[in-house]
């Protein structure tokens, strides 16, 4: 086994391994649904479809997504990370080319499928598998500086679609964002990534393994649950419904933030601006986020989180100038700059890092399932009724709910530990 790092480093590897999941993060833009969202006025112009029939297409094939994201969870624990990124990433730069040529709702339904599952699921769970492996005392700072490729995602993409779109085309804004993934993020992926950090002999936090103790032994001093232990936990389930509610949430405004803001009197272009600023607010909010949740338990933060998200939809269901809408977008900021870190860390603080890919599968494959069931209601509410108060009257139950599951789910303590005190 090879012990030394890809480049050499006056400081610890793990901030470079931070630095490619924050790229990772970065370019999984194009299966995002705020990068989507700017797309769906330009399909239903070009080919008359309804917004009911384009939210269920995406809504359908999302959900077939999330019901596989976790196979691709097991594949980052059996075949490694690094293989894994070089992969998806590969495939999702082909799957932006594809998207370029859609024609029919059959494309249109393998594209969106293609995007999600190897760009929202399959890239996001690069650094949910990576980063916990290299950290466990900085793990919130780390994944708080990983989180910020996301965070400049959800920035640069809507803004950079309506250019790329009105410079060029739909079409040809497909074309150029899988080629930007291809060139830029495969090869650093297959050049910079390392496992885990005893493959270079390494502890997680840049602790140098002692001579004469295997990488083995070291990896196994974490305590970790299999995905059998984990799912024989109450703690398991309620954080499945935890992680759940943001995708939801957010996926249902996001996708129709353009019509909703249209209802009210707002622009295209106020909507793009509001997924900007939202981005540009959860900056030093992930920072900040990742700092607490070094320091306090993980459950509050998910409280924090869920009460935030009743905030912002009573500020969007009012929101009808432009000054409540950029109050909206601020308070969506903040929200989001929680959630990057919390929902990352969560899981290999519950569980360990051993089998962090499996797990975090799992929880991937329930976002996806959530953020595919955000977007059909609020499509059957225009079709239906002409408007979204409906959607974002009823959306209000979701993470209120989720501030009860949240405070319930105590960490759990594995049972030969509880014998042995």
């Amino acid at each position: 086994m090879k012990h030394t790092a890809p480049i050499h480093t006056p400081f610890y590897y793990g901030w470079v391994i931070v630095a490619i999941s924050a790229l990772s993060y970065f370019f999984s833009g194009p299966g995002q649904t705020f990068s989507n969202a700017i797309f769906i006025d330009y399909y239903i112009e070009e080919f008359g479809w309804s917004r009911s029939t384009v939210s269920g297409i995406y809504s359908a094939a999302t959900l077939l997504a999330g019901f596989l994201i976790f196979m691709v969870g097991r594949l980052f624990d059996s075949q490694g990370v690094r293989k894994m990124a070089v992969i998806i990433s590969s495939l999702l730069g082909l799957a932006c080319l594809f998207n370029g040529l859609i024609a029919n709702t059959f494309m249109l339904f393998v594209g969106f499928f293609l995007i999600r599952l190897l760009g929202q699921g399959s890239m996001s769970l690069t650094p949910k598998s990576l980063v916990p492996q290299w950290f466990i005392a900085k793990r919130g700072r780390a994944l708080s500086l990983a989180a910020l490729g996301a965070m400049v995602g959800s920035a640069v993409f809507p803004l950079l679609n309506v250019w790329l779109i009105e410079t060029f085309d739909w079409r040809i804004a497909w074309m150029l964002l899988g080629a930007s993934v291809l060139v830029i993020f495969t090869p650093l992926a297959f050049l910079l990534i390392r496992n885990k950090p005893e493959d270079i002999g390494l502890r997680p936090d840049g602790e140098v393994i002692p001579e004469g103790e295997t990488a083995e032994k070291s990896l196994s001093a974490d305590i970790s649950w299999t995905v059998k232990e984990a799912q024989k936990t109450r703690a398991f389930w309620l954080l499945l419904f935890c992680v759940a509610t943001p995708a939801l949430v957010n996926t249902g405004i996001t996708f129709h933030l353009v019509s909703i803001f249209s209802q009210q009197s707002l622009t295209p272009e106020a909507a793009a601006t509001v997924l900007s600023l939202m981005a540009v607010v959860g900056f030093p909010v992930t920072f900040l986020a990742g700092y607490l949740l070094d320091k306090i338990e993980v459950r509050w933060m998910l409280v924090a989180l869920f009460a935030g998200e009743i905030v912002f939809i009573l500020l969007l269901q009012q929101a009808t100038v432009l000054s409540l809408a950029i109050l909206f977008g601020v308070v969506w900021g903040v929200v989001s700059g929680i959630e990057r870190v919390t929902l990352s860390i969560v899981w290999p603080n519950y569980y360990g890092r051993q089998y962090i890919g499996s797990i975090s599968g799992i929880a991937m494959a329930i976002m996806v399932i959530g953020s595919a069931l955000g977007p059909l209601p609020f499509g059957l509410f225009y079709d239906f009724l002409g408007g979204y108060d409906e959607a974002l009257s009823f959306l209000l139950i979701i993470p209120a709910l989720a501030i009860v599951a949240s405070i319930l789910a105590k960490p759990p303590v594995k049972e030969e530990l509880k014998t042995g005190q």
